[in-house]
């Protein structure tokens, strides 16, 4: 994974990225269908794959609206087997921001007929303490939980949310 860094416009952005075991169109399918979301990412999701169509992802599905996750999003742009782009709120601990939007673009490349390289640039945060929070948050939830459950769909199977697989926090 690669480390957080700051752009040359002087703006945060988390940057992660993960090689898989998986063909350019299967790692495509895994962030563009809701069966691929479920198979790693969360148990509930509602997509439209088109720009401007939902890109909502339900941690907690039968939480009431509001408390379930990534609600109300969008898709920003789509490039079929290259490039998706979404918006992102903060989680509902801190909702002085949970309004506000970031944006998230996921970048697919083919390493190999059987390997794609994913990575994901999480920018668009604002300046503060609850700012902060959720950027902590977000560079934990994206490398330590996100990517590493990508990997572990296509090296052993779609996960099982009721006993999800754990990881060790990278140092």
């Amino acid at each position: 994974m690669v480390a957080n860094v700051w752009s040359a416009q002087g703006a945060r952005a988390i940057v992660k990225e993960v090689v898989v075991k998986a063909s350019l169109k299967e790692a495509w399918h895994a962030w563009t269908t809701s069966e691929g979301i479920i198979s790693f990412f969360a148990p509930g999701c509602n997509v439209d794959l088109k720009v401007e169509g939902d890109y909502e992802i339900f941690f907690f599905p039968d939480a009431e609206p509001g408390s379930r996750g990534g609600e109300g999003l969008k898709l920003m742009s789509v490039e079929p087997n290259k490039f998706l782009s979404f918006t992102w709120n903060a989680p509902p601990s801190i909702p002085t921001i949970r309004k506000q939007r970031t944006l998230v673009m996921v970048f697919f490349e083919a390493i190999s007929e059987q390997e794609t390289r994913v990575k994901l640039v999480h920018t668009g945060w604002g300046n503060g303490e609850d700012w902060d929070k959720a950027y902590e948050y977000f560079d934990a939830a994206w490398g330590d939980a996100v990517l590493p459950r990508l990997v572990y769909r296509f090296e052993h199977g779609a996960v099982d949310w009721t006993n999800p697989p754990k990881f060790h926090k990278k140092s």
